[in-house]
């Protein structure tokens, strides 16, 4: 029923109350869509009622805001430690990766905007995360060409070593919190797939 009612971009949570076999769909705009593509699963399905309601907070969406600004606050507080140790050190795999953090913080706050509305909203929130996440993987870039050309001081791989693995911990705890909520909505697969790439980055 959910990959059936996924593209409708109108829907904006689904109750489902499996004993009494009812599912009720919040919803804007009209029904028709919605009616007919449960109708069409021939499961026996049909509209009971309908009615308007106020309706905004849903039990799902109170536990993605939370476990939302939870990682985002993680996050943002690595991207701080590594962007001062890395300047310190005069690591630019530091900087980078303060930089990735600072990027999952930005994709963590799109996608707590995008908690509880639309589906349209949720999947553009995906896409413009990933824009954002190859914008800075550019510029990284740029700057590791640019000391590959100029002589560059070593850095202090000691403190490369502690931080990463401080990351990694980090990252990996971020994970661990978002795969728990097995969520299947496009902002929530977006921070699982940044996440899972920083823990083998950090691992690198």
């Amino acid at each position: 029923i959910r990959m059936k009612l996924d593209g409708i971009s109108g829907i904006v949570d689904l109750d489902f109350d499996i004993p009494n076999r009812k599912l009720t769909v919040f919803h804007s705009g009209e029904i028709d869509q919605i009616e007919k593509s449960v109708i069409e699963l021939n499961l026996g399905g049909k509209k009971i009622f309908t009615e308007q309601t106020h309706r905004t907070e849903f039990n799902e969406i109170s536990n993605q805001k939370k476990l939302l600004w939870i990682v985002l606050s993680i996050n943002f507080a690595l991207f701080l430690i590594e962007m001062t140790t890395g300047l310190i050190s005069k690591s630019m795999g530091l900087v980078a990766d303060s930089l990735d953090m600072f990027a999952d913080a930005v994709v963590y706050g799109l996608s707590l905007w995008a908690v509880g509305t639309l589906v349209s909203r949720k999947k553009k929130v995906a896409t413009l995360s990933g824009y954002f996440q190859l914008a800075l993987a550019v510029v990284g870039l740029i700057e590791i060409i640019r000391r590959f050309v100029v002589s560059e001081t070593i850095p202090d791989f000691k403190t490369m070593i502690i931080v990463s693995l401080l990351a990694l911990i980090a990252n990996s705890v971020c994970l661990y919190l978002l795969q728990k909520s097995k969520s299947n909505e496009a902002h929530m697969k977006a921070s699982m797939i940044f996440t899972s790439n920083d823990v083998l980055i950090n691992a690198g």
